[in-house]
């Protein structure tokens, strides 16, 4: 099963949990054991998976990323966002979860976010479904 998910963000760089998302196409799929392959067809946002429990995590990533990589460092690429390819290819642009009983095999405090470092704007993420 092939699932397009559209994302809209709302900054320059934010992390969105899609977790719920991701968990509702799993149990639409009707699939009870097998793989959910996550990618995103973007150059400048991308895909993690990190603690959804208390949000100044992502905070304190967004914010250390920020400073690694700051968005103005006499960069050579003529569009200006450098710095959103850079953090974008840190982060990666896919994540494979394990499905098993009809369920993501995540962590307790594990979340699924789409990374955006060049928005506002309409993202898509593409969400594969196999069985097996």
């Amino acid at each position: 099963m092939f699932y397009e998910v559209p994302v809209k963000t709302n900054r320059s760089t934010e992390f969105i949990d899609i977790t719920r998302k991701i968990s509702e196409l799993v149990f639409e799929s009707g699939v009870k054991n097998g793989i959910c392959y996550i990618y995103v067809p973007h150059t400048t946002a991308g895909l993690t998976i990190n603690e959804n429990a208390d949000p100044d995590v992502v905070h304190d990533i967004l914010v250390r990323l920020n400073k690694v990589i700051p968005f103005d460092d006499n960069y050579r690429h003529a569009e200006g966002n450098s710095a959103a390819h850079i953090k974008a290819s840190m982060m990666g642009f896919n994540q494979y979860i394990i499905i098993n009983n009809g369920k993501l095999m995540l962590g307790t405090w594990q979340g699924i976010y789409f990374t955006e470092f060049d928005g506002p704007r309409h993202r898509k993420v593409y969400v594969k479904i196999i069985e097996g």
